[in-house]
């Protein structure tokens, strides 16, 4: 993804009415972008905070803080409207996870804290894809085992994995979000990689697989 990458023309039109003093600029901005919420927010939620939180309730969490915070984003401006939304969402996320999760977590697995379809996803840039009936069964054992590699990651791991294997953010972006230096995110970036690749070999994996 390039690292300059720009909001769309849309959405800079309606920000544009918004500085311009347009309120109703708003609701459009934040409908146009409630989709692109959804998809990240269900991403990111395992099936032990589904449970728990809908994530259609941390989408509207999502909208209502980055409405009321919209003035400071004007003002400042620091990246690109879809990323700084993506930011927000990231807090509400930790925050959700905070009051419904983490009391019980003791009682989890730990490699049980990463979507499984996001899980898949990164199962297949990492191992190829097959189409036959028994190459979908063995990318499927595959991905129980990238799962539970992932697993062993720190959290902050996982999610710069997420963001740049899965949603596509640039290193700056996901940078942005987690509060952290480019150039830190793409060192644990490649660290968390060559460590998923260390365990699967450690499990019997070889390279033809990887």
């Amino acid at each position: 993804m390039d690292e300059t990458v720009t909001d769309s023309t849309e959405t800079r039109q309606l920000l544009a009415r918004l500085q311009a003093g347009e309120a109703e600029a708003l609701d459009e901005l934040l409908a146009r972008h409630r989709a692109y919420l959804q998809q990240v927010i269900t991403l990111r939620m395992d099936e032990q905070m589904r449970r728990r939180v809908d994530a259609s309730d941390v989408v509207q969490e999502t909208q209502l803080e980055a409405a009321g915070r919209i003035a400071d984003y004007l003002q400042r401006q620091p990246m690109p409207f879809r990323v700084w939304l993506r930011k927000t969402a990231h807090e509400r996320l930790a925050k959700a996870r905070q009051r419904h999760v983490v009391a019980e977590k003791r009682s989890v697995r730990r490699e049980a804290a990463w979507p499984y379809r996001s899980t898949l996803q990164l199962a297949q840039r990492l191992l190829g894809g097959g189409s036959t009936p028994s190459e979908q069964a063995a990318r499927r054992e595959l991905a129980d085992r990238v799962r539970r590699a992932i697993g062993q990651l720190e959290e902050l791991d996982r999610d710069i994995i997420l963001m740049l294997d899965i949603e596509g953010l640039s290193s700056p972006q996901a940078a942005y979000v987690l509060d952290l230096e480019a150039a830190t995110v793409r060192r644990r970036h490649t660290r968390a990689l060559l460590k998923i690749h260390e365990i699967l070999r450690a499990g019997g994996l070889t390279e033809s697989h990887l």
